[in-house]
């Protein structure tokens, strides 16, 4: 490892620790007031044990809990930031006034406590409940036999151990109901590793998506991640699912759908490569998991371009750094001819929480209209 790289990880390795001892401090000290709990290096290990789950879950593949827990934490440790130094203001406000200590760190613990209880409950419902949010556009360009078409598109299920096979379930109903003409996946359908999907025969649940024009996706990062990509490709195409990995298809002789590799392959086309040779008189609609090059697609004349990858941010107040990165971090985004439609997600990635924003599948209606 260079000694750039070795300085950052152990910097961040150490202001990590050290926000970890801070919320495993104010635990301890409102445990101990409540309930006098006396073993503080016992507490010590349980928390640094649980800090680092999600980290020990990666190299302990067969033992699932550390990543689940490690998950859980993750959304802890954000709102515990947020949480703990406005409560940690109000006590030493409330004690310099004279109120007893005890009193003001069982009160004040009590309702931090309770708001965490609170936040978890929305947020998992938020997480498992999903929405279907519906967009209607119109697309000036002649077509075969087609006047309209009705897509439904998930993105970032993230199917794995917490976003499960219930979740799986859910997709393929609520997708069906739509009666769509297609179904686009644009990327991250699984979580990292293609085992869990496999092992709980998820795909067998999926291949009941059911579209005349068929179900199309692609690669986001996690499949990346996971470095499981050809396992995971080999199992897409036993249930149906095509996956178009820099490539562009002529559907039902009256539009084009393209897929692009994910931005974390870096042998992956430009979009002028891969709309080579096409017919720009025809509608094209392209799948790319990141919406890092919407000014590229509009200047290649894309007309729809569907993206995923941002889940607006998942947990508040997370979408004021996705909005500042990405031109649209969640909804829609007309420019010129392109119509740009990012998708917050259908699962998530590390705690089942979702806060500002929602689990939802997106039905578009698109209207073809032949130029005069």
């Amino acid at each position: 490892m260079k000694p750039r790289y070795l300085i950052n990880f152990m910097t961040i390795i150490t202001v990590y620790s050290a926000i970890t001892f801070y919320i495993g401090w104010n635990g301890w000290v409102w445990l101990h007031s409540v309930f006098d709990l006396q073993d503080k290096w016992i507490y010590g290990l349980v928390v640094s044990l649980i800090s680092y789950s999600y980290i020990i879950g990666h190299f302990t593949k067969k033992v699932p809990l550390f990543k689940m827990i490690g998950s859980y934490w993750f959304g802890l440790f954000q709102y515990a930031i947020l949480f703990l130094p406005l409560s940690n203001l109000v006590a030493f406000v409330l004690i310099f006034a004279d109120l007893s200590k005890t009193t003001v760190i069982n009160w004040v613990g009590g309702a931090v406590l309770i708001s965490f209880v609170i936040l978890f409950i929305f947020g998992t419902f938020n997480a498992y409940s999903p929405v279907v949010r519906t967009f209607s556009l119109v697309i000036p360009k002649q077509v075969g036999n087609l006047t309209e078409l009705r897509i439904a598109m998930a993105s970032d299920s993230h199917f794995g151990r917490l976003s499960g096979i219930r979740h799986v379930r859910r997709l393929v109903r609520n997708v069906n109901a739509l009666k769509p003409d297609i179904i686009l996946l644009p990327g991250d359908i699984i979580d990292d590793d293609p085992v869990p999907f496999t092992q709980k025969k998820m795909g067998d649940v999926m291949k009941e998506l059911s579209a005349p024009l068929g179900v199309y996706g692609v690669l986001g990062n996690h499949e990346y991640y996971g470095g499981g990509i050809p396992k995971f490709l080999q199992e897409m195409e036993r249930i149906g699912i095509t996956i178009l990995l820099d490539q562009v298809l002529k559907i039902a002789d009256s539009f084009y759908l393209a897929g692009r590799k994910d931005k974390t392959d870096r042998n992956r086309l430009p979009i002028e490569a891969i709309l080579t040779d096409i017919d720009p008189s025809l509608p094209i609609i392209m799948m790319d998991h990141q919406p890092a090059e919407i000014t590229q697609a509009q200047e290649n004349r894309v007309d729809l371009l569907l993206s995923g990858h941002t889940h607006r941010g998942q947990m508040a107040p997370n979408h004021l750094i996705t909005k500042r990165i990405f031109e649209n971090d969640w909804g829609y985004l007309q420019k010129s001819q392109l119509h740009s439609i990012v998708s917050s997600g259908y699962g998530f990635w590390g705690p089942p929480l979702r806060i500002g924003s929602r689990s939802e599948i997106i039905q578009i209606h698109l209207t073809f209209l032949k130029r005069e």
